[in-house]
């Protein structure tokens, strides 16, 4: 079963520093001419995409003869992919560069399994191979590997084998970061405290409302962190109007692009984390999740869309939402949530209630949180739920980690403008 550990570098000194960073910038450098050669060989109807030159000559001094292999081997992947994806109608474009000499590169290299060491302590260490010119200028031995400090706490330390290690730097967190494939044995997985089952509604202004068959409601706010996505979105259009003609992007715009999905990954990472570390104390054993295309069919519209697709990601998502929930041995299941968002739970009419920001009423004289009641109405469409709701636990997000608000939502603590329309979640 394969899992990752994502955590901290720290080099222990200036000079290690200096030495990482060297070894990461030929690593992009390397890339760069890989990808050059191919995009050229691509453009030449007699080219062989696959045909490119020995590299190991001029980089295995400097980065070691096994990651020029796997930088090779990573941009053979790349290409790969893109075949595979124009082959379907759906590639965007041939493998990107990695930055450039002028702009500055982006800090990224691969490391084969074998050429590097983690261990697990007190003082957590990563060793990582350099080529020996590189060891020569600053005075490592022969045999002697760079050593780096680690600092995270790993998701699995035991595991059956490692695979290649991606480190990079992280230009948002001004910090050096590690990436390690692991294969773990099913064995290792915990299992389900109880049989109880819990329902998603997903949104943006709020990421995640969760009602669970104990009767708990969490609610993840997600306007600041929406709001600082779209701006970042509106940075790289209004960018992407000054490039030149025949251009459509520029070292900056991808690393705002990248800088937006860093930060939208660690915010939803960290959110399933602790979704499902309280799920899984509560005695969850079955997570409902709603399929997004039903919202979208419903309520389509510009900010809908963003919010839904470019924002949240809903398959990825879902993947990571998976992969946490099955180390706990839960299980995930995708469900219809149709018109969850409009059904009043006292009288079950659709077409009368009304939504007004995060509430819905309706005539019959129900009042409530939208979300929390679009989820508690998806969980008693899957099952029975027979105990009352708890006071809801709202969570907001600090760029660190999701903790609880110290006021949380009361079902009628707000008034809705009866004169305006439902509008779509």
């Amino acid at each position: 079963m394969k899992r990752a550990n994502t955590f901290d570098v720290i080099p222990q000194s200036d000079e290690d520093g200096e030495l990482l960073r060297r070894l990461l910038d030929a690593s992009a450098s390397l890339w760069n001419e890989i990808n050059y050669e191919r995009r050229e060989n691509y453009a030449d109807p007699d080219g062989d995409v696959w045909d490119i030159s020995e590299y190991r000559g001029r980089y295995g001094g400097v980065l070691g003869a096994s990651t020029v292999q796997q930088i090779e081997r990573k941009n053979r992947e790349a290409w790969k992919s893109f075949f595979s994806l124009k082959k379907k109608g759906e590639a965007n474009g041939k493998p990107g560069y990695w930055g450039n000499s002028e702009d500055g590169r982006d800090l990224r290299t691969y490391i084969r399994n074998t050429s590097y060491s983690v261990e697990w302590g007190e003082y957590s260490r990563l060793e990582i191979l350099v080529g020996q010119n590189l060891k020569d200028e600053y005075g490592l031995g022969h045999r002697e590997r760079l050593r780096l400090e680690v600092r995270g706490k790993p998701n699995w330390k035991e595991y059956d084998k490692q695979g290649r290690l991606e480190l990079f730097y992280d230009e948002q967190a001004q910090t050096f970061r590690a990436f390690q494939p692991v294969t773990i044995d099913a064995s290792r997985l915990a299992q389900p405290l109880g049989s109880e089952e819990s329902a998603l509604d997903i949104g943006a202004n709020n990421l995640v409302a969760c009602t669970t068959t104990t009767g708990k409601q969490y609610l993840y706010e997600g306007c600041n962190l929406f709001e600082r996505f779209r701006e970042m979105t509106r940075e790289i259009a209004r960018l992407q109007s000054l490039l030149e003609e025949g251009r459509y992007s520029s070292h900056r715009i991808r690393r705002l692009y990248d800088r937006r999905t860093k930060r939208r990954d660690h915010a939803q990472d960290a959110l399933t984390r602790d979704l499902i570390e309280r799920l899984y104390d509560e005695g969850v054993s079955t997570v409902y999740v709603g399929a997004l295309t039903d919202v979208l069919d419903t309520h389509w519209s510009v900010e809908t869309n963003a919010k839904t697709h470019n924002f949240w990601a809903f398959r990825a998502f879902v993947n990571r939402l998976a992969c946490t929930t099955e180390e706990y041995g839960i299980s995930v299941e995708v469900r219809s949530e149709a018109w969850t968002s409009q059904e009043c739970p006292n009288c079950g009419s659709t077409e009368d209630t009304t939504r007004h920001k995060d509430t819905l009423t309706c005539p019959c004289g129900f009042e409530g949180h939208a979300d929390l009641t679009a989820s508690e109405t998806f969980l008693r469409r899957q099952t029975t739920v027979s105990r009352p709701m708890a006071r809801p636990v709202c969570l907001k997000w600090d760029d660190h980690s999701w903790s609880e608000s110290p006021r949380s939502h009361r079902p009628n603590e707000e008034h809705t403008n009866p004169q305006v329309a439902f509008v779509g979640r």
